[in-house]
């Protein structure tokens, strides 16, 4: 009987998985901003009732949100402009406005990194968002400096 040989391989074998292995996968990111991608029912954090319908898209590798519509409360006059707002956004419509841009991938199904811009009072604060309940639900926190500071909607994917 011949004797048993365990199986050494190449070192440059080895070498080579290990950097196919490491080195991180370049779809994975445009996958990841795809589950995110959409419509969502945004629910305002503080009456917890429904108040936009807002899109989320890629654009040059981040997401960006833009706002489809609105439900106007009884005090809100339709066709709402950014009042509050300074520079280009000054007095525009809020329907079709960018509202959230710069969010890129920061782990699994999550996004940090943007800004997010609250058209009631014209600030713009810092944003994150993270998928939630298996892609039926976003939660975006806006916040200033650490995201200990802020507040979290929750937001439900709308049926395409």
């Amino acid at each position: 009987m011949a004797p048993c040989r365990s199986f050494i391989p190449h070192p440059l074998i080895l070498c080579l998985l290990l950097i196919a292995l490491c080195v991180p996968q370049t779809g994975y990111p445009q996958a990841m901003q795809a589950q995110a991608v959409g419509k969502w029912r945004t629910i305002d954090d503080e009456t917890g009732k429904e108040r936009s319908i807002v899109e989320l898209r890629q654009v040059n590798g981040e997401l960006q949100g833009r706002i489809l519509n609105i439900f106007l409360r009884s005090d809100e006059k339709p066709d709402p402009l950014c009042e509050a707002c300074d520079g280009a956004r000054k007095n525009q419509p809020v329907i079709g406005m960018t509202f959230l841009w710069g969010l890129k991938p920061d782990g699994n199904d999550a996004w940090a990194g943007g800004a997010i811009l609250d058209p009631k009072n014209g600030k713009i604060y810092n944003a994150k968002a993270s998928l939630a309940e298996d892609g039926k639900a976003l939660r975006v926190r806006g916040f200033i400096g650490t995201p200990l500071l802020g507040r979290t909607q929750t937001w439900l994917r709308e049926a395409e």
